[in-house]
Formats: structure tokens, C-alpha cells, sequence
């Protein structure tokens, strides 16, 4: 009988079974940021333990980082003391930090791929949900709390129960005008924000085959949203050309190419068993919009709003929105557009919306803005003109960073401002204000909303 990758990765990475039915695993990559690092990091000096190995612990900063003002200090007193927290704490300690100078610095689950730190068959841990991003690579990649931190700190390992596996395959092709980001949302609305609870899932299937590196990082950040403890794709050759040259990965060719074979052995046997099966067509999927206060609260763009007897919470969902059921999202009149985040926030997420922003011209009572998910992405877009066309949109281009995913640094929506937004969560007060209204969705629709002023399909403002 054949295996899965979940199955060989964490057979490989298990040091021992434990009384409780729990496992002990070995942790091959941590990535620490600045918010759930600090008391973990005191800790471990309360106890006088060494950092077990800090070759395998690379730390930036990206929640609380301004993309505007970022001259030190800090204007927010807490987001400096942070900051200050991660540079002291990552020089004693001897741990690799992508600082604000260094031209490398951004959301860290741009940076580890980016970097080539992140590779196939790799357990990876940090203390973000959206850890899970890492997956795309082949990895099984754990988002953790500030204990756990500390525990892969202290002992480079992590007490887990072993998951479920469901095989999640995208069959035939994708429409035009939909992308990665509608993938994940209409299988986050399939199953459920709870339907994961216990799984890893493999995404699989032609339309997933068919995706680029990064928009497989876009598909398998949101499997948290799904209620999954991770997600995963199946290493091939579009991930070994990824990492080829990448700054962490071997440069002799040789030496690569012989890595790259393991690397590909991790990939599920054609034979391997799994707990569960989902199997979507691809030409079913629209461009998808959320209409409530959790990512599973979405529908296609020309769908009506559901009644709340349909799914549990709408109703609630819709008062806070102030949405009707049986109506349409599309004419929904939005205040701000944001382009960014871990989710949509790479190079190839900006490359895919600059042609059809070229020429054209945000409404004037939006407020957009782009944020780059790395100091590389936004050093390649300005490169390549994408921040140029962006700006000349009427787009606000900024400096790296989380940005308007959460309300953890300056960028926050005000009063109930509806925001058109690229991020990966629309709960209640996520972007700053108690009254603020989150709309997921594809860079593309976000792009063609901030042009319309209203939530509108990019089939159609676009002619696809």
C-alpha cells in the first residue's frame, strides 16, 4: 500500500510515540516573527535554556511594520518595543534576521519561499495560522501558538496528533477571470470553515497541476480558513525550477539536482489511502466574493446573497454587513481596495492585475492600496514599471508589510467603510474598525472594483 506525503513526512520527522497517542516531531524550519516571539524568547531565558538550533530559525518582521513612515522609532511605542524585542532577541541568541535593511525584510511566508528556505518533504512550524502557505512546496507546515514557540525554541520539536488526510482534487480548467484565490474560497464554501477540523489536505487535480508556485502558496494559505491544520501540493517540476537558485538552496547543479529527486519522492504514491475525497470541476468555479463574517460566507459574483436560514450565522452576518438576502453583492459600493497580504501579495499577484490597470483609473472616492509582500517583490515591481502602472491607477504603492490584513499596524479601516480586499479574513473588526466591513476576493476583482467604485465581476470590466 502506498503513502501520502503527510503520511512520509511525519513519519520521517517523528521521534518518538507518546502514552497520550500524541507524537513527538522534529521541526526542520522555524519562522519567528515579531508578535508571538517575545514571550517565548523570555521564556527561555527565565529558564535558562539554549536555543537548540538556531541554524534552522530565521526571523523577520512584517504584523506591525508600517508601509508608510517607518523611520525608528516607531511611531507606535508597542510596535517599536516589538521590534526592539525581535533584533535583541535574534542577536543573542545567533538567529538569522531579514531586518528592515536588509532589503529582504517582508511577511514572512513570502520570505521563506522567496529565500528558498522553505523546500519539499520539510516539517515547517511558526506562530502565524497561515503558516500553512509553506505547504505548496511539498512541506507540512503547522501555524503555532506563543507556548509552542517557545517549545520548538527550546527543543526544536512539537507535541502533535496525527491528522486525517483529505484529497481535494480540482479536475478539468479554470474559467477566465478566475484565479487561485477563487479555488480556495469556493472550496472553503463546499466544505465548510469547520469542514477540516482534524485534516491535512492535499489539493490535487489538473487545475492545481496547472497552477504557478505562487498561486499553489495562495491556495494553500486559506486552508486554515477551511477549519484544516494544513494544506499541501504534491512537490513536481514547477516547484524544483522555483527553488533553482534560490539563496538557501544548493547552487552546484549537481548537488541540486540530486536534492531535487528526494525532494520529488515525497509526493504521494499513486496507490496511497486517504481518509477522505473531494473532487470539484474546475469550470464550476466563478469569481468568488464573500458576503459575511467568515471566509465560508462567499458566493460566486453572480449569485444572490443566501437566505439566513441556509447557513448557520447569516443572519447575524448580514445585520453587521448591512446586506440583504436574495440580493446581488455586485453593485455593492466599496470605500477601499487593498492589494496584499500573504494571501495576494507576491510578484505574480501584482504582474497579473498591471495590464488591465494600465490606463485606467480608480474612482475617486476610493481609497487603494497596494502593498508588496516583500522588500524583493516591491525591489522587482518598481523594476519591472508594475508599481508605476499601479501608482498611475491611482493606486497608493507602499513599503512591505501586512498591512490592511489585520489591525495590528496603521493601516485600518475607519467608521464601516466596506473594503475590497485580497486578504484572507473577514471577521468582525479584522481590519481595524468595530464597524468595518471585509470583502474577500481575487486581486483581479479587487482591481476592477476600485476602477468601478462597486463590487463587479472582472470578466466584464475587463472584457475576459
Amino acid at each position: 500500500m502506498g503513502k501520502n506525503l503527510y503520511e512520509k513526512v511525519f513519519a520521517e520527522h517523528k521521534v518518538q510515540s507518546l502514552p497520550s497517542g500524541e507524537a513527538q516531531l522534529f521541526i526542520g524550519l522555524h519562522l519567528v516573527h515579531e508578535v508571538t516571539s517575545p514571550q517565548a524568547f523570555a521564556e527561555l531565558k527565565e529558564r535558562g535554556l539554549p536555543l537548540m538550533c538556531p541554524e534552522r530559525t530565521f526571523a523577520t518582521a512584517d504584523h506591525i511594520i508600517p508601509t508608510t513612515q517607518r523611520s525608528r522609532p516607531l511611531q507606535d511605542p508597542l510596535a517599536e518595543e516589538m521590534l526592539q524585542a525581535l533584533e535583541a532577541n535574534t542577536a543573542e541568541f545567533g538567529i538569522t534576521y531579514f531586518d528592515l535593511d536588509s532589503g529582504h525584510q517582508g511577511i514572512v511566508h513570502v520570505v521563506g519561499p522567496e529565500q528558498g528556505l522553505t523546500q519539499p518533504g520539510m516539517t515547517i512550524a511558526c506562530g502565524d495560522s497561515h503558516t500553512a502557505t509553506h505547504g505548496a512546496f511539498g512541506a507540512i507546515a503547522f501555524g503555532i501558538g506563543t507556548t509552542q514557540v517557545r517549545d520548538v525554541l527550546a527543543t526544536q520539536t512539537l507535541v502533535m496528533t496525527p491528522l486525517k488526510v483529505r484529497k481535494i482534487e480540482i479536475t478539468g480548467s479554470l474559467q477566465k477571470g478566475v484565479g487561485a484565490k477563487d479555488v480556495i474560497l469556493y472550496i472553503i464554501k463546499t466544505l465548510g470553515a469547520r469542514g477540516g477540523i482534524g485534516y491535512a489536505y492535499e489539493y490535487c487535480g489538473d487545475v492545481v497541476r496547472g497552477m504557478t508556485m505562487e498561486e499553489r502558496m495562495t491556495l494553500c494559505n486559506m486552508s486554515i480558513e477551511g477549519g484544516a491544520r494544513c494544506g499541501y501540493v504534491n512537490p513536481d517540476a514547477v516547484t524544483i525550477e522555483y527553488l533553482r537558485n534560490r539563496p538557501y538552496c544548493p547552487a552546484n547543479k549537481e548537488e541540486f539536482d540530486q536534492l531535487a529527486l528526494a525532494w520529488l519522492s515525497y509526493a504521494s504514491d499513486a496507490d496511497a489511502e486517504y481518509d477522505d475525497v473531494v473532487v470539484l470541476r474546475g469550470e464550476d468555479i466563478p469569481p468568488m466574493v464573500t458576503f459575511g463574517v467568515s471566509p465560508d460566507q462567499a458566493m460566486g459574483i453572480d449569485e444572490r446573497i443566501p437566505e439566513p436560514g441556509g447557513q448557520e450565522g447569516v443572519d447575524d452576518a448580514l445585520r453587521y454587513m448591512k446586506l440583504k438576502e436574495g440580493s446581488f453583492l455586485k453593485g455593492q459600493k466599496i470605500d477601499v481596495a487593498f492589494i496584499g497580504s500573504c494571501t495576494n501579495g507576491r510578484l505574480s499577484d501584482f504582474e497579473a492585475v498591471a495590464p488591465y490597470l494600465k490606463g485606467q483609473r480608480v474612482a475617486a472616492h476610493v481609497r487603494a492600496i497596494a502593498v508588496p509582500g516583500s522588500q524583493i517583490v516591491d525591489a522587482k515591481a518598481r523594476e519591472a514599471g508594475i508599481a508605476d502602472i499601479f501608482e498611475a491607477s491611482g493606486f497608493e504603492w507602499r513599503s512591505p508589510g501586512c498591512s490592511m490584513c489585520l489591525a495590528m499596524n496603521p493601516d485600518k479601516l475607519h467608521g464601516d467603510e466596506v473594503c475590497a480586499s485580497t486578504s484572507n479574513r473577514n471577521f468582525k473588526g479584522r481590519q481595524g474598525s468595530p464597524n468595518g466591513r471585509t470583502l474577500l476576493m481575487s486581486p483581479l476583482m479587487v482591481a476592477a472594483s476600485a476602477i468601478k467604485g462597486e463590487v463587479c465581476d472582472p470578466r466584464e470590466v475587463f472584457s475576459l
